[in-house]
Formats: C-alpha cells, structure tokens, sequence
C-alpha cells in the first residue's frame, strides 16, 4: 500500500486538493491521509457545497492539524511524499523557514528531511519578493513549486477538465500516470500557419 499525505490550506482553489483525493481513491494501491487548516475549512465552506464532508469522504485517514503527534509527523511514517493542495503564502513562509507549527507544516518539514516528494501548489498572484523568496528557499530545500496554471492546448470545455489537467500533472510527480489521451502530442501539422513557407534545414554531420 502507498500512501500520501494532502494537505489543504487557506488559498483558494480547494477543489485541487478534493480532485486529487478522488483520483487516488480510484487507484488501487493508495492510501490517503488528508489534513485540513483552519483556514481551509472556512474557505472550503465558502467554495464548496457540502465540502468538509466530500473531504472527509475521500480520503482514507483525517488527521486535525492541531495533532502534531499524528503518525504523519514522523520520518518512520513510511510514504511516497506530500502535496498541498492549495498552498497558502503563509504555509509558503513556514515551510520555506522550518516553522513547523501545525501538523501540516511539521509533516511538509518531514518531507524535507528525508528527501521525499513535497508538492506545493501555490496559489497567489501577483506575487512579491517574499513570495519569490521562499519559493526558491523550498526549490532549494527539494520541494516542487507547482502553481495550478491552466493548458488550453487539449480544448476544455468545463472547469472540471482544467482542474483534473493540473491534478494529472501533480500525481506524474509521483509517477502516477493517469489520463494520457489529454496530454500534449504534438502540433497538429507540420505547418501550422499556411501563409508561411516550411523551411528545409539541413545540417551537416
């Protein structure tokens, strides 16, 4: 059995964070253990109907962020990483600076120390030189730094599959490869605007 730890913190997009639940409660073979901020429960009210509950729901263990002694909190809890699904500036801050004061930072901090797989899904726009700052403290420390930008060259015509492309994007950072028909193949033709000539390049040996 694998098993990750998602994190949801007080930015918006808390939905990221539910789709990639979802996607590994239809995996075989995974265990989720999920964490919750205070902050991000108000704001899953605010986003979502019924949204602690689908958490809750979706994910195999719940852990409060006040229990800083849940199993997360331990380099010998064994588990292929972590994602924070959004990822507040404030987490940013904390993880970027060894703060473990809540279960969530502690657990990002063990990530860190073992030299597993921390994914930050930071969400904030624009963003200021402390923003900068940190993310390339935690880059430096071995974490991802992976804003949910949207693609448009696969044509989605519903949030849904805008925020599933993202999700599928996350969980390839763990080497689980979902959804492959959606993924970048290529121009669709070798010349794609008409009006310009194809140009022959021929190189040398």
């Amino acid at each position: 059995m694998k098993r990750m730890v998602v994190a949801i913190t007080g930015a918006t997009g808390a939905i990221y964070g539910l789709r990639l639940l979802t996607m590994l409660k239809d995996q075989a073979g995974w265990e989720t253990h999920l964490v919750m901020s205070q902050a991000a429960l108000l704001n899953i009210r605010e986003e979502l109907v019924d949204g602690r509950q689908q958490f809750e729901d979706a994910a195999n263990v719940v852990h409060s962020s006040r229990n800083v002694g849940a199993s997360i909190a331990s380099g010998s809890f064994l588990c292929e990483g972590m994602v924070i699904a959004p990822c507040s500036m404030r987490t940013l801050a904390a993880v970027a600076n060894g703060l473990s004061d809540n279960l969530i930072t502690r657990a990002a901090d063990v990530m860190l120390k073992e030299r597993r797989k921390l994914v930050l899904m930071t969400r904030e726009t624009p963003l200021n030189l402390a923003h900068l700052r940190n993310m390339t403290a935690c880059t430096e420390m071995g974490a991802v730094i992976f804003p949910p930008v949207p693609a448009f060259y696969n044509r989605p015509l519903e949030i849904d599959e805008i925020i599933d492309h993202s999700c599928m994007r996350v969980l390839d950072q763990f080497g689980l490869h979902r959804n492959l028909e959606n993924r970048w193949q290529g121009l669709t033709g070798e010349n794609p605007d008409p009006a310009l000539p194809v140009k022959k390049i021929e190189r040398q040996a």
